[in-house]
C-alpha cells in the first residue's frame, strides 16, 4: 500500500507521515510532490496537478472534518471518493468552546472584563434567582450532536436544528427549513455548527437573526460563510444581538481593519474552536483506508450534491 501525504502547510506533512507509520508501519508513505504511483492521498486542499500526476489514486482522505474547501476547488476527479474525518477528537473541543461561550454570556463575563479595565466593582447577578439561557445548536452531525448533548449534560435547556431529523436525549430537535423559525424563537444563545453548503451559506442573516429573542448571544464555530457580516453588525448595534463569539470568518486571518476586532460585544478567536488531533486523525485514516482496501463500505464518504 502506498500513501501520498499532502498539505498546504508542508511543515505538518512529516508529522502526519510519522504518526501514520505508528498505526500501519508496513505501508509506504510519500510526501507531495511525488510521482511515485500511490493508492490513496491524505491531504488538505490538494491541487488539480496532484490528481493529474497520480492517476492510480483510489480515493482522497480529507485531513479534516469540513469539506467545503476541497469541494470549492473542483480539483478532485468526479469519479473519485472524498472521505472526511468524523469527530477524531474534535467534537469534545467544540463542546468545550461552546460551553465556554455560553457561560461567558450567561455569567455576564463581558461586563466584568470591562469593569476590570475600568477598576470598577459592581455585581450584576442575583445568585438566588439564576436564569439559565436556552441554547440552540444548528447542525446535529457528529460534532454538533456532541455539542448539544454536552450542553444538556451541563444543565442547560437545549434545542437543536438540522436539515434532516435527529433524536438526541434531552434535546428538543427540529428539522427542515419550515421548522427553523420555531427553533430560533426559543434560542437565548445560538451555536452554529453547520457545514458550509449552498443551502447554509449566509444563513445567519438579518431575517434569521430577527427571529431570535432580543439580546440573544451568537456563537459561530461552523464556517465564516454562514454569516452575513453586515447583518450581524447591524443586529449588534440595534441590540437584537447582545453579543457574539466568532471563531471563523469569510477571510482568514481576519483583516486588521475588520469591525469585529474592536467591537465591545464581540469575542474573536483565530479558528481554534477545534483542531485536528494528529493521533486520533491518523488512527481513523488508517482504519478507513484498510476497510476500503478490503472492499468494505465505510462511513464519511462525501456526497458532493449536499456538501458533506
Amino acid at each position: 500500500m502506498k500513501i501520498l501525504v499532502q498539505s498546504t502547510g508542508i511543515d505538518v506533512v512529516p508529522g502526519i507521515i510519522a504518526e501514520l507509520k505508528t498505526h500501519q508501519p508496513s505501508w509506504q508513505y510519500f510526501a507531495w510532490p511525488s510521482d511515485e504511483p500511490c493508492d490513496y492521498v491524505v491531504g488538505w486542499k490538494p491541487p488539480a496537478e496532484l490528481f493529474a500526476r497520480q492517476p492510480t489514486l483510489k480515493a482522497v482522505i480529507n485531513y479534516g472534518a469540513g469539506v467545503d474547501a476541497i469541494l470549492a476547488m473542483h480539483a478532485v476527479p468526479a469519479h473519485m471518493p472524498i472521505v472526511r474525518l468524523e469527530d477524531a477528537g474534535m467534537a469534545q473541543q467544540m463542546a468545550e468552546y461552546a460551553i465556554y461561550g455560553v457561560i461567558h454570556h450567561h455569567r455576564h463575563m463581558q461586563i466584568y472584563h470591562a469593569q476590570q479595565r475600568a477598576r470598577h466593582w459592581e455585581q450584576h447577578e442575583d445568585r438566588g434567582n439564576v436564569q439559565r439561557p436556552t441554547v440552540g445548536v444548528m447542525g446535529l452531525g457528529e460534532m454538533g450532536g456532541t455539542v448539544a448533548a454536552r450542553l444538556s449534560a451541563f444543565g442547560y435547556a437545549v434545542r437543536g436544528w438540522s436539515r434532516s431529523p435527529h433524536e438526541i436525549e434531552n434535546v428538543l430537535c427540529f428539522a427542515g427549513l419550515d421548522a427553523l423559525p420555531s427553533f430560533l424563537s426559543g434560542c437565548d444563545v445560538l451555536v452554529s455548527m453547520l457545514p458550509l453548503t449552498d443551502s447554509t451559506r449566509g444563513i445567519l442573516n438579518a431575517a434569521t437573526l430577527a427571529l431570535l429573542p432580543r439580546g440573544a448571544f451568537l456563537i459561530n464555530a461552523g464556517r465564516g460563510g454562514h454569516l452575513v457580516d453586515s447583518d450581524v453588525l447591524a443586529a449588534l448595534k440595534s441590540g437584537q444581538l447582545g453579543g457574539a463569539m466568532l471563531d471563523v470568518f469569510h477571510v482568514e486571518p481576519l483583516p486588521n481593519d475588520h469591525p469585529y476586532w474592536t467591537h465591545p460585544n464581540v469575542i474573536v478567536t483565530p479558528h481554534i474552536a477545534a483542531t485536528t488531533p494528529i493521533r486520533d486523525a491518523c488512527a481513523q485514516i488508517v482504519a478507513k483506508i484498510s476497510a476500503m482496501d478490503r472492499g468494505e463500505t465505510i462511513s464519511g464518504i462525501v456526497d458532493p450534491n449536499i456538501g458533506y
